[in-house]
């Protein structure tokens, strides 16, 4: 439910702060006073269309923000969607707001904290449905008539089991339309895969190989650079010449030197052993280098062989992966895909077994939910009837209509027929009527006139008031075509309708206005040269001269059918 409604530098809406109650809360003013930018403003907070043009002439941005009392109703579905979005504050009470900036940018917010518009739209469809003069709903939308039949007849049990399978079958016929497309491709594939795979594993890679290479190629490469370049350090070390003695000799003079040393002054020990250490280790390193010598290839062959391994891999990486684990995985994946191919006939054969079993499933579940829908709207066209006579539309005949479609690959049915079918079931249906009597049923969409579509949708709301959750309603001129005579009957059918919803009704009606348990009057004024919507409450003289100004001016004459209003409307709501 609305509880308060904030809207700042909206449209000619310069600040306005509204505190909603319970029950029927009723709208009134002179056409262009902004009644209707009041509902703009809520489905603008509730994610519909923001844009700049929204913005109050002069300012940076506009804002609305409604606080809403969650009922107990739909508090489990609101609950679940704030603790997913982590934005659950109170288990009462959520804040929706949306401020609209000049450069186009907008924001939308729940609880204070910035979210996406779809968002809102999902959370705004269990807040609020608004029945605009431009729409008058979903009665002129085929495609949604579906749904309030459904909200009547109580199918929801049936309709969750129905959807449930058709789901699973969806995803037994997207499978299968896999298999099938490639297993038309399959021996075409299998080459393919077959050639990959040989290619791959008659290289016989190993993991770190390619590297293992690589650093010998370096070798055989440079093979004679190296071999001088030990050479030449084994002179130095262990050979020297005429002129040098070798690193070796030097050093073993030295340690001889400190043998002697030693004889002298026994507490040099460590140099002597520190001498020993480095003749060993340069000992050490020489035979090291000689080994290395003898292991310095030069061999042009294996060179080439080298290069041609090397050549190998690149061009398998190139194919198939960027090294050569990634090489193998692939062929890897070849091998699987080669076996689920090989095997998918026999997967096509299962697939089709469960499809039959789930078309068998759905055609009964599809039935048994026609059945539900087609006994649940006799009953909603004789209640919508006894409303419209209410409504003054005595007379009215209301009918659904359901189509089905045969289809070869649709669902069985018991008598052997097959039908198309979609997640809504086995059946289009659409809402037909005949306004005057002794006239054939027509399309509602094609013959309602505006008065008459916005009673029906208002006996339409009368009828499903049990089985609608969402806790508030608000009708922009659901008068629209209609007399005083029958507003006065719109007026009590819509204070029936708020005992269990919060009902918000724009309307030009004193009859239909005076039912309302708030009254609210917009006008138009202009102030320091701009022009503003200012909204206040009625109450008390100022609301029986507001009903006496709708019905034709200020008057005593007026002012006492007014009174006569107010007084009937007091005995009709006791």
């Amino acid at each position: 439910m609305l509880k308060e409604l904030h809207i700042e530098n909206f449209a000619i809406i310069d600040k306005i702060d509204l505190q909603l109650g319970t029950g029927l809360i009723t709208f009134t003013g002179e056409t262009g006073a902004g009644k209707s930018i009041l509902i703009d403003a809520v489905e603008t907070v509730l994610g519909g269309r923001a844009d700049a043009t929204m913005i109050r002439s002069g300012c940076e941005r506009a804002y609305v923000e409604g606080v809403f009392y969650i009922s107990p109703a739909i508090r489990e579905p609101v609950h679940d969607i704030l603790k997913r979005e982590e934005l659950l504050d109170s288990p009462e009470y959520v804040t929706v707001a949306r401020e609209i900036r000049l450069g186009g940018r907008n924001i939308a917010r729940i609880n204070g904290r910035s979210v996406n518009a779809t968002l809102q739209r999902e959370i705004g469809e269990y807040l609020i449905d608004v029945h605009g003069q431009s729409e008058h709903l979903s009665l002129l939308r085929v495609g949604q008539h579906i749904g309030l039949l459904d909200s009547y007849a109580g199918v929801e049990d049936l309709l969750a089991a129905y959807r449930k399978t058709f789901q699973a079958l969806l995803a037994v016929r997207r499978e299968l339309n896999e298999l099938r497309q490639a297993e038309q491709e399959a021996a075409r594939r299998i080459d393919t895969l077959t050639y990959q795979i040989n290619e791959i594993e008659s290289a016989q890679l190993h993991p770190g190989e390619e590297d293992t290479l690589k650093d010998e190629r370096n070798r055989l490469a440079n093979a004679e650079g190296l071999a001088s370049m030990t050479q030449e350090a084994l002179q130095v070390l262990d050979e020297g010449t005429s002129e040098t003695p070798a690193a070796t000799d030097l050093l073993g003079q030295a340690v001889h030197a400190l043998n002697n040393l030693l004889r002298l002054d026994p507490s040099r020990a460590t140099l002597v052993e520190q001498g020993q250490v480095m003749f060993d280790n340069l000992s050490d390193l020489v035979r090291e280098l000689r080994a290395y010598l003898e292991r310095i290839e030069f061999n042009p062959r294996r060179l080439d062989l080298v290069e041609e391994r090397l050549n190998l891999i690149h061009t398998l990486k190139r194919k198939y992966g960027e090294g050569i684990e990634a090489i193998l995985a692939y062929a890897e994946r070849a091998h699987r895909q080669v076996e689920a191919i090989t095997h998918a006939g026999e997967r096509i054969q299962e697939l089709e077994i469960e499809e039959t079993r789930l078309l068998n499933q759905l055609g009964k579940e599809g039935s048994e939910l026609s059945n539900k829908r087609h006994q649940q709207a006799e009953i909603m066209g004789r209640s919508l009837e006894t409303e419209l006579s209410d409504l003054q539309m005595t007379g009215t005949r209301f009918q659904v209509d359901f189509q089905i479609r045969p289809d070869p690959h649709g669902v069985p049915l018991e008598d052997g027929k097959r039908v198309a079918f979609d997640s809504s079931g086995l059946e289009r249906v659409e809402f037909l009527i005949a306004p005057n009597p002794g006239e054939g049923l027509k399309p509602l969409v094609k013959i309602a006139s505006g008065g008459e579509t916005s009673r029906l949708m208002l006996a339409l709301k009368n009828v499903l008031a049990s089985a609608d959750q969402i806790p508030t309603l608000i009708f922009d001129e659901i008068d629209q075509g209609i007399g005083g005579r029958v507003g006065a009957v719109v007026g009590q059918k819509l204070w029936g309708l708020a005992h269990k919803h919060q009902v918000i009704c724009v309307t030009h009606l004193p009859q239909l206005a005076a039912f309302g348990a708030q009254h609210f009057h917009v006008e138009k004024l202009v102030q320091e040269g701009r022009t503003i919507t200012r909204v206040r409450q009625l109450t008390g003289e100022n609301r029986l001269e507001e009903l006496a100004l709708m019905l034709g001016g200020l008057s005593e004459g007026t002012l006492q059918s007014a009174r006569e209003i107010l007084e009937a409307v007091d005995k009709q709501t006791a």
